[in-house]
């Protein structure tokens, strides 16, 4: 296993009725600004419960943050946030309003440009304090302290992170995932399924624990996920299904082992050049990554085929293959396309992708590095 330093902080308040919680969280002098994303959080009741227990405190509120945070409307909760003097955050939403919300954290006492916090010109001295009421499981942003915000006018989706906008709280009431579409569950269910993919499955380092907890994780989207498709309502299912995706990528499954993340690097352009939701890209790349890719991640694959889908019969070319061929028919299952045709796109801008990966500096990806812009080519290609 190797050395590492894990860092943690947020609270979880998880479980029914506990956004009555944040009356206790949130500072009773606080100036708090309200984000979220559509309509939804106002129909189903959620922004009603976050209201209650914000009570007599002074509230503004921010809404219109779009799958995939734009920087422009971001940037405007920005301005809103310096000219009511706002000295709290509470996001309510799911993955890309908690992602738009650490940029508003940070941004708001921010002297210099804020993009510079993208491009990494600029870094994060000091943030305003952020709590999270989640409202989607997927992306596990609600308990960490990273990012990623696009830049529709340039084409940009670029990922940050700081210590100082790690959220202070997260509360996940599985009871608000009920009225999700159907295509947001299955999103968030592959999300998750990728995050724990990314940390696992690179090369063995002896990291037992890690492995053991990344399997469990799989097995329990596998298991549940399905679930959540015939019954949204399966309050266990969800439960399951949040706190899954909440541990893929809260620090404990990176810790002390590689990590690839080639596929997010690749599925990141496609939805900056396609406009794709992110779950969908990862759906696309995965199978074609593992399979350009199987020589340097033979051990784990065939680790993965054994104790993840129950391959241990045949030739180890075989129970590689079957692997491979489960994940894609997991994610077909949850009603995620695995090819890009899959989503009407026959005939992808894939010099555009390639020249953006490039412009951000991915031509060695992977856990060895060997992820250049060569492999990323055959591997979209193999996505059409």
């Amino acid at each position: 296993m190797n050395n590492f330093n894990l860092y943690v902080p947020t609270r979880v308040l998880f479980g029914q009725g506990q956004i009555a919680g944040v009356a206790k969280q949130v500072p009773a002098g606080a100036r708090v600004l309200v984000t979220y994303g559509g309509g939804s959080v106002l129909a189903n009741g959620v922004m009603d419960q976050v209201r209650a227990a914000l009570g007599e405190r002074i509230v503004a509120e921010f809404g219109g943050i779009e799958p995939n945070p734009d920087y422009a409307t971001l940037m405007r909760a920005v301005t809103l946030g310096r000219e009511q003097g706002i000295d709290f955050v509470l996001a309510v939403g799911g993955g890309s309003v908690a992602d738009g919300s650490k940029f508003i954290v940070a941004g708001i006492p921010y002297e210099g440009d804020p993009w510079d916090l993208l491009t990494g010109k600029g870094k994060v001295k000091t943030a305003v304090p952020l709590g999270v009421v989640l409202t989607l499981a997927a992306t596990g942003s609600e308990m960490n302290s990273g990012a990623v915000i696009s830049r529709r006018e340039t084409g940009d989706k670029l990922f940050f992170g700081s210590e100082k906008v790690f959220p202070r709280f997260a509360v996940l009431d599985p009871s608000t995932l009920f009225s999700l579409p159907v295509r947001q569950t299955a999103n968030g269910v592959v999300d998750a399924f990728v995050h724990t993919i990314e940390q696992y499955l690179t090369y063995p380092v002896n990291a037992k624990v890690q492995d053991r907890m990344a399997e469990g994780l799989l097995l329990t989207l596998i298991e549940e996920g399905p679930k959540l498709l015939e019954n949204p309502s399966d309050y266990d299912a969800r439960a399951n299904v949040m706190w899954a995706a909440t541990m893929a990528l809260n620090g404990y499954l990176g810790a002390g082992v590689p990590q690839d993340w080639s596929t997010h690097m690749l599925g990141h352009e496609i939805t900056a050049v396609h406009g794709l939701d992110h779950a969908q890209t990862l759906a696309i790349v995965l199978p074609a990554m593992l399979a350009a890719r199987r020589e340097p991640k033979r051990a784990k694959l065939l680790q993965y085929a054994e104790r993840v889908w129950g391959l241990r019969e045949g030739s180890e070319e075989a129970r590689i293959d079957g692997a491979i061929a489960a994940t894609r028919a997991f994610f077909e299952r949850m009603g995620v396309p695995t090819q890009l045709s899959g989503h009407g796109i026959r005939e992808p801008r894939l010099d555009a992708i390639l020249a953006k990966l490039e412009a951000h500096g991915m031509t060695k990806l992977g856990e060895h590095g060997d992820v250049t812009l060569d492999t990323s080519r055959a591997v979209l290609e193999a996505a059409v």
